[in-house]
């Protein structure tokens, strides 16, 4: 089955580097590869760098720059963006490429690829993006994150409304949360379900009692205890689903598209077959990182991902 996406603006193209640095996928994959075989920890990490990256502005690259005086209070100081990291290995592939082919491929595009190889390295589906998005031009702030990043207790009708900005229908919005296979979730962010009796009611009893004595109390005593998003949290497959179903979801959004009866039926589907949850995900993510990107004279190739030229 392929996977159908219109294209921003016809702007965007599979073969965009295919002359100005034919290198670039090569070298993002080999260096993406190489920290991940040292701290596993980093594939969950560039995808959700993407994630946090497209919802504020646009796929960008808005969230790599550095404060600037009075003048850009950078999105990583928002506090939804607690938990991103890995933005030092976006720009050591930046400053290899710059050597390779200087000028061509933008910090953008260079997220969006880092998140995909993630996504393959660690067992998920091989997906065919786009290129040429651009970076920004302008500093976001970490204001507008703290509005545009959904908070760690969404509900199923924020997450179908966010993920139709992007395009996507009802079974590419569940998809698209299925990244939630991959990484970890914070104490800090779980604590308010774990510890309300109306909430953590909707979970397994015995998972309930795992999670409490990870996050033993209601205010963390530090903001590095963490959970696994799921029982196979190092690999991207669909036990997400299976676990959801069985009342193991840390976060709100988990319990919820379980139990909605819009999309419980998606849930079930995607639990059942892990090659269609595969697919739709593709498709979905091509959506996520190819809509509302700048392209042409919208941006710009930034020299260096923390500064504007």
């Amino acid at each position: 089955m392929g996977i159908s996406v219109r294209i921003h603006k016809a702007q965007l193209a599979y073969d965009y580097y295919k002359f100005s640095c034919p290198l670039a996928e090569s070298i993002v994959k080999t260096e993406i590869l190489k920290t991940y075989l040292t701290d596993v920890s980093a594939a969950p990490a560039f995808v959700r760098l993407l994630f946090h990256d497209c919802q504020v502005q646009a796929c960008d690259a808005s969230i790599l720059l550095y404060s600037h005086e009075s003048t850009c209070k950078s999105e990583m100081e928002s506090s939804r963006n607690f938990g991103v990291k890995r933005l030092e290995v976006i720009n050591h592939i930046k400053s290899i490429l710059e050597i390779t082919c200087p000028g061509q491929v933008s910090c953008a595009d260079i997220i969006a690829l880092a998140a995909k190889e993630s996504v393959f390295i660690t067992g998920g589906p091989k997906i065919k993006i786009p290129f040429g998005r651009k970076d920004s031009v302008t500093c976001s702030s970490s204001q507008l994150a703290d509005t545009k990043l959904p908070a760690a207790g969404i509900a199923v009708d924020e997450l179908l409304r966010i993920s139709k900005s992007f395009g996507m229908n009802l079974e590419e919005s569940v998809a698209i949360i299925g990244a939630h296979t991959l990484g970890i979730g914070h104490c800090i962010n779980i604590v308010d379900r774990l510890y309300n009796e109306k909430l953590s009611n909707q979970m397994n009893w015995s998972f309930k009692a795992l999670l409490r004595l990870t996050c033993p109390t209601k205010v963390p005593l530090t903001n590095l205890t963490f959970v696994p998003n799921d029982s196979t949290s190092l690999a991207f497959d669909n036990q997400y689903y299976k676990d959801i179903l069985m009342g193991k979801g840390s976060f709100g959004i988990d319990a919820s598209i379980s139990r909605d009866p819009r999309t419980k039926p998606v849930v079930r589907r995607f639990a059942a077959d892990q090659s269609y949850f595969f697919h739709v995900f593709s498709s979905a993510f091509v959506k996520l990182s190819s809509t509302r990107v700048l392209t042409d004279k919208e941006g710009e190739v930034r020299r260096q991902c923390y500064r504007i030229n």
